[in-house]
């Protein structure tokens, strides 16, 4: 792992929200955004800090608002979070991960199409990322 803490949910939560603003925010407008939690504005600004001590967040004090902006991003973050994913789950091996969804329904023929795609152009070296 390449040093980034995991998040817990509603740490998720609040970073999703946070790295699709793309701007900083203060922690009210944070509060307005967050749909599957019904949290007191105190509550927040705990898990706030939180995550400053993490080191996902940074927090700029004004006089009158304290904004607050990601320090990892959301790329950065799912990376590790997929590298992770793959050791626990599967011992490291895309291969076995992909014929684990094969076996279900979870992918379809246009996936694997989109997903052949995909590789076929990585391998070129013609991939945006």
């Amino acid at each position: 792992m390449n040093g980034i803490k995991r998040l817990g949910d509603a740490e998720l939560e609040i970073m999703q929200i946070i790295w699709s603003h793309k701007t900083p925010m203060t922690a009210n407008e944070i509060l307005k955004n967050l749909k599957q939690r019904q949290w007191l504005l105190s509550t927040l600004i705990t898990v706030l800090k939180r995550l400053v001590d993490k080191g996902f967040l940074s927090c700029d004090k004004t006089p009158r608002l304290n904004l607050f902006s990601a320090k990892i991003s959301e790329s950065s973050y799912n990376e590790s979070e997929s590298k992770i994913f793959l050791e626990k789950h599967y011992d490291s091996s895309i291969r076995r991960f992909v014929t684990s969804l094969c076996g279900t329904d979870a992918v379809s023929k246009e996936d694997l199409a989109e997903l052949r795609s995909y590789l076929d152009d990585f391998v070129e070296g013609e991939t945006d990322g």
